[in-house]
């Protein structure tokens, strides 16, 4: 049913800045934003807020075959955003996210991540009572240019190549804004909230923000540099239900990419895009509440204020892990974050302060008075992923570990990447898959998985990945031909 009190908002919204063009955007399986740029007046004259938009779903990756093409996107107005950067009157634009629909009316498809697959979780949370509060950390990188057909050695012995590495491995670098005559060249894994002058990219952050704030509606927490060199950066922002979270994962990539190009920078995404330094990761917290209640909160526990309900959720993630990765690190470039020594979880466990496990508990606050802090931390996931699967299904494992009870074990307070293999098998801790291929496989056999993503969708992304990994690898790289020519 229409929302006539937000749609009135979103079409003053376009009279008051003069709008010419509407981008109308949705998702396709993988998480890549789909636009359609319409007339202002479709949506002030016409009826594409009550109707929808008409669009060909077969050009759409995981969507419907040629045969049964028609589909129709319905914009949803409480997404509606100005694009500032838009000045010139003929091309004033805005921005509004929608849900993607059958055609003749047929209502909401299976196709869709945000308006299927996304919300189907919300309703599932709210038929037990729950309803979800999710923040994601979304780290990504700055690069000044990138091309992948130039093939130099290690950036951090000579800027100009030249030299190798410990491991005489050549690679690609991107071109970083730190890294150029007169900056100081921030060290590898050493950048991690560095001030000006050596953080170079303050001043787009600042931007960024400040847009996401004033034109989209967020409420920004902090931005920083991040660890890796090469301008990795992370802009922090608060909570919110899971759909309403998603949309703002999607919103921010969008504004972060296109400053970047205002700044002849590019952001990127891609999970671990440099050799040898940290990955982009999206660490995701999540509570679950009985309405004004913290249901993950329990003062009277002495080891992180954790409720019993958060630690049946935990154990829902754990038991999920293992097929949550393939959908939470979608790409074959995304096992290449999931290594020891950067950060990055590979071993199935869950502690408090932690950050070498998968699910950490922070405790930065102590008291009832914080009571609505409280939450667990799913470091699993990156940035590549798709965020309307990949918070349903995170919020859905962690659910059925609820429903069925399931209990997580004892905590592990130690840093797992210094325990020896007998010391790791003595506590039962088992890993995440090490490639794509190897999630791929865990999550076939996830009846959580498959029913949360519905069974078009749990098909065209396993299709669509089997293919992704299947490429990768048949593709000689040169890493390949410098390692082996002389063989």
């Amino acid at each position: 049913m229409a929302d006539i009190d937000a749609i009135n908002r979103a079409k003053e919204l376009l009279k008051k800045h003069n709008v010419r063009w509407v981008h109308s955007a949705f998702v396709d399986v993988r998480g890549l934003l789909q636009d359609m740029i319409i007339p202002v007046r479709e949506y002030l004259e016409g009826d594409a807020f009550i109707s929808g938009i008409g669009f060909d779903g077969s050009s759409v990756r995981g969507f419907r075959s040629i045969e049964e093409s028609d589909m129709n996107y319905m914009p949803d107005p409480k997404t509606l955003a100005i694009l500032p950067w838009t000045t010139e009157e003929s091309q004033r634009s805005a921005i509004v996210l929608g849900d993607v629909h059958e055609a003749y009316g047929g209502g909401p498809s299976e196709v869709c991540p945000r308006g299927y697959v996304a919300k189907r979780a919300v309703k599932s949370a709210e038929e037990m009572g729950y309803k979800a509060y999710i923040a994601p950390e979304l780290e990504f990188f700055l690069f000044s240019s990138i091309d992948p057909t130039k093939l130099v050695w290690d950036l951090w012995v000579s800027p100009k190549g030249g030299e190798g590495d410990s491991w005489g491995a050549p690679r690609v670098v991107p071109q970083s804004p730190e890294i150029t005559p007169g900056n100081v060249v921030l060290r590898p894994r050493e950048a991690y909230c560095r001030p000006p002058p050596d953080d170079t990219t303050i001043e787009y952050r600042n931007e960024v923000s400040s847009i996401l704030e004033d034109y989209f509606g967020f409420k920004i927490e902090k931005h920083h540099h991040e660890v890796a060199t090469a301008g990795q950066v992370e802009i922090d922002f608060s909570y919110g239900e899971l759909v309403e979270t998603a949309d703002r994962a999607i919103y921010y990539k969008f504004v972060a990419k296109n400053v970047a190009k205002k700044y002849g920078l590019i952001a990127t995404f891609m999970p671990k895009p440099v050799y040898l330094d940290n990955a982009s990761g999206m660490h995701t917290h999540i509570s679950i509440w009985k309405g004004a209640k913290n249901e993950m909160y329990d003062e009277n526990d002495e080891y992180a204020e954790l409720s019993q309900t958060g630690r049946y959720f935990i154990g829902g993630l754990l038991e999920h892990a293992r097929a949550l990765t393939a959908v939470c690190c979608p790409t074959v470039n995304s096992y290449k974050r999931l290594v020891p020594g950067f950060e990055a979880p590979i071993y199935i466990m869950w502690s408090r302060r932690n950050r070498s496990a998968l699910i950490r508990i922070p405790v930065y606050y102590r008291g009832p008075q914080y009571a609505h802090l409280k939450r667990i931390e799913y470091r699993g996931a990156d940035p590549s992923s798709n965020p309307y699967l990949a918070f349903a299904c995170l919020l859905m494992a962690g659910l059925d570990g609820v429903k069925k009870k399931i209990d997580p074990g004892d905590p592990v307070d130690e840093d797992v990447y210094k325990m020896t293999p007998e010391r790791r098998r003595a506590l039962g801790i088992k890993e995440l898959p090490t490639t794509l291929k190897e999630a791929i496989e865990e999550m076939k056999s996830d009846e959580v998985i498959h029913r949360t993503l519905g069974s078009h969708i749990f098909d065209s992304f396993i299709e669509y990945k089997t293919n992704d990994w299947n490429q990768y690898c048949l593709y000689v790289t040169p890493w390949e031909i410098m390692k082996y020519l002389d063989y």
